[in-house]
Order: C-alpha cells, then sequence, then structure tokens
C-alpha cells in the first residue's frame, strides 16, 4: 500500500453467485476489506456453507464461521443483514465506502 492510500471497505447487497464471487475477489486485495453483506432470502448458516462449498468455484481454502450474527471470513468478522427495503440497509454504520449491488433485480 502506499502511504496515502486508506483500507476500501465494501458491502455486499445480494450474497448469491455473484456476491460470493465479489467476497472472494476482494479477500485477495489487502486494501479491500468486505464488511456487510445483505441478503434479506439467505440464513446467515447457509451463506456460511455456500460461501465454503460453492458448486461452481469449488471449496473456500480459508476459514468461515457464524459467530455473534456475523460472517467470519478468515477470521474477519462481516456484518449480516436482512433488509428488504435497499433505503434500510445500514451500510454506514459499517463504514461502507462502496456498495455493490449484485441481487439481479
Amino acid at each position: 500500500q502506499f502511504p496515502n492510500e486508506k483500507m476500501v471497505k465494501v458491502g455486499i447487497n445480494g450474497f448469491g453467485r455473484i456476491g460470493r464471487l465479489v467476497l472472494r475477489a476482494a479477500l485477495k486485495h489487502p486494501d479491500v476489506q468486505v464488511v456487510a453483506v445483505n441478503d434479506p432470502f439467505i440464513e446467515l448458516d447457509y451463506m456460511a456453507y455456500m460461501f465454503k462449498f460453492d458448486s461452481t468455484h469449488g471449496r473456500f481454502p480459508g476459514t468461515i464461521e457464524c459467530k455473534d450474527g456475523k460472517l467470519v471470513v478468515d477470521g474477519n468478522a462481516v456484518s449480516v443483514y436482512s433488509v428488504t427495503d435497499p433505503a434500510k440497509i445500514p451500510w454506514g454504520e459499517n463504514g461502507c465506502d462502496y456498495v455493490v449491488e449484485s441481487t439481479g433485480v
């Protein structure tokens, strides 16, 4: 990282195929941190399962767990929301700089 660069904090709205790809790609970049995921149609335990055992992109090689209502990926806690109205998703509470819209809606 260059001295003037900061960590870019990202939120993901929709944790289907594209949302999971975004998280995998972000993990390869040390200057990007996914801090929140929203998907009103997927339970936290199933999010972890789908990310760990992706039928298209293979098994995730790192660690993934559910802890205190968060998705913990390689030791990094990601806030998880289940909000249907995009205006009510609390991205700001997590310091999101950008939100990836991957719901397909």
